[in-house]
């Protein structure tokens, strides 16, 4: 089964790798995110799992504030969560398609380079 979400590519100061935007009137915290209004974001995201907790964009784009706010360790056990989960394919705005299951690899690769660089 193949779910369809709209990805927006975000260039953030942590380059995370996309920020899911889903189709309608979803709520996923990508406006919040770009904005840059991460409590709320978070807010929004927490709120939204609690009802859809199999939902990879809303754990993506969780990780992703968690990321943001310097979390590395929730941000890391979100994205591993996405890759327990059965995969989804997602389509970016660039209208090219990737799976939840690439976007949280790249970005679990991303967080350990990160702490590498820290060290």
């Amino acid at each position: 089964m193949r779910i369809a979400f709209q990805m927006m590519i975000a260039a953030t100061a942590l380059a995370v790798p996309a920020l899911a935007q889903a189709a309608g009137d979803d709520r996923n915290g990508s406006a919040e995110i770009i904005r840059g209004d991460y409590v709320s974001a978070e807010r929004t995201l927490v709120d939204q799992r609690r009802l859809f907790p199999d939902h990879a964009d809303l754990t993506l784009n969780l990780a992703a504030v968690y990321h943001h706010a310097g979390r590395v360790s929730e941000a890391r056990a979100l994205y591993r969560d996405v890759l327990r989960r059965p995969d989804e394919d997602v389509n970016l705005v660039t209208d090219r398609t990737f799976s939840a299951h690439q976007l949280a690899t790249i970005a679990l690769q991303r967080l350990e380079r990160t702490q590498l660089s820290v060290r």
